[in-house]
């Protein structure tokens, strides 16, 4: 299960709906619990550096913004527990695209974005064998 607090699940809403047509993308910081459930504390978001032609589809986050996201999850004593993005006019579903980027363990945050207004919002968990994404739990606390 993914907790994700209502003022962070409002930020995404509006990145998305911003970023509309293109897709907008960030980092979730928080903890994992003992039983592999996670809470995030906090979002770092990032600028889509996919080329601009590219951006309606796809979203590219650098080494160098993993890497500063990880210095800042550490002087916050969290961890990259995933990562969000948007999907310009489609459903909240991961694509093709999507799994062959994914590792196991990161909850993947996919929003929903037609016409400018965020729709529904769907975490995915990438299972060991890659073979496809599961749906996650997502709990608004």
């Amino acid at each position: 299960m993914l907790k994700l607090a209502r003022n962070l699940e409002a930020e995404i809403r509006s990145a998305g709906e911003s970023a509309y047509p293109n897709e907008c993308c960030g980092i979730l910081l928080g903890t994992v619990d003992g039983q592999g459930g996670k809470t995030v504390r906090a979002l770092r978001p990032i600028v889509n550096s996919r080329e601009q032609e590219e951006q309606h589809h796809r979203f590219l986050i650098t080494e160098d913004e993993m890497v500063l996201a990880e210095m800042e999850a550490g002087k916050r004593h969290l961890d990259i527990v995933g990562f969000y993005h948007s999907h310009p006019d489609h459903p909240a579903e991961p694509s093709g695209y999507d799994r062959d980027h994914a590792l196991p363990f990161y909850s993947y945050v996919i929003l929903s974005v037609k016409n400018r207004k965020a729709e529904l919002l769907a975490s995915w968990l990438l299972e060991n064998s890659r073979a496809k994404f599961n749906r996650e739990p997502v709990e608004i606390i």
